[in-house]
């Protein structure tokens, strides 16, 4: 809007290239992070995420263009940069002979702000207050990933970087981290950027998604509220007849056969009348149900050749 003065990106890549010898692996990445917002990285192995998240906190220099963290360089203002910034890259490193909470002390102690009332409180919010006194070697690889979201969580910092970290989550351990994520981006404002494979997880825990192949950025997509209840699976007998029955009611609509299933956009109103018309027509439901999934359909229509 003319005359607004737009906030400052929490994360801004600005054509971020980093080529080793002749090879290029992150090609001209020039994207706008949002704060307080969980954004989400996905592509193929191979793609450039880590390579993307190792220049955003300086594990590798960056070759051409630039990253800025709350508006500081991460080329040439790296201690300003990094400040504001958590991460977990690839696997948390601990003492394992050392109590998860002493862990927590060592790295306390780096960080001036970091408190013992911090520490307490980031040990309560990742649900470890039971186990932070025995040894770390004691622990899960669950219970490592949670102790460093602990760790990296200490300085509060307005941006946590998470690569891949629900390696080794159970179930629960993956619903609990997508828990923190949410109360962190909407109740404290923190920007959260995570690289994972699970298109399902994602799905449901960012707001935004970049979707990279090949070191490139393809697309960046709205990720969290997708029309779930749009796409209605029809399970049934017949489904030609059911296809057929259903532009009969409805001419125009976009009805797809899937698996032996009928799948249309509808909304409630229309789904009872469809459910009423196909039993009338002698067509057998067998279910009907929302689509799911819906992250996994873009990244391969994105990411496909």
């Amino acid at each position: 809007r003319a005359g607004r003065k737009m906030a400052t990106p929490a994360v801004k890549f600005i054509g971020a290239t980093k080529q080793i010898r002749s090879k290029t692996i992150v090609d001209n990445l020039t994207m706008d992070i949002n704060k307080g917002e969980v954004f989400g990285l996905l592509g193929p192995n191979g793609a450039g995420k880590t390579t993307t998240i190792r220049m955003m906190v300086g594990l590798i220099a960056i070759t051409a263009g630039d990253i800025t963290v709350n508006g500081w360089s991460v080329s040439k203002h790296f201690r300003e940069a990094i400040s504001g910034v958590g991460a977990i890259v690839e696997n948390p490193e601990f003492y394992p002979f050392l109590s998860g909470y002493r862990n927590l002390v060592h790295y306390a102690n780096m960080h001036p702000q970091a408190s013992r009332e911090r520490l307490c409180e980031v040990i309560a919010m990742v649900g470890l207050e039971a186990r932070i006194d025995d040894p770390v070697r004691t622990y899960s690889l669950g219970m490592r990933q949670r102790l460093g979201i602990a760790q990296a969580l200490l300085h509060y910092p307005s941006v946590l970087v998470l690569d891949e970290p629900t390696n080794g989550l159970d179930p629960g351990g993956i619903r609990e981290l997508r828990r923190y994520l949410r109360h962190l981006a909407e109740n404290e404002g923190v920007t959260a950027i995570v690289s994972s494979h699970l298109l399902s997880e994602m799905e449901l825990m960012c707001d935004r998604a970049a979707f990279i192949k090949e070191g490139k950025l393809l697309d960046i997509k709205a990720v969290r509220n997708f029309p779930r209840d749009e796409w209605q699976v029809f399970q049934v007998d017949q489904p030609q007849r059911a296809r057929v029955e259903i532009l009969k009611m409805f001419p125009g609509a976009r009805v797809n056969i899937d698996e032996g299933a009928v799948e249309l956009m509808a909304g409630r109103e229309t789904t009872a009348a469809i459910n009423a018309g196909l039993v009338q027509a002698g067509v057998k439901i067998y279910g009907i149900m929302p689509k799911t999934g819906r992250l996994e359909d873009v990244f391969m229509e994105v990411t496909s050749e």
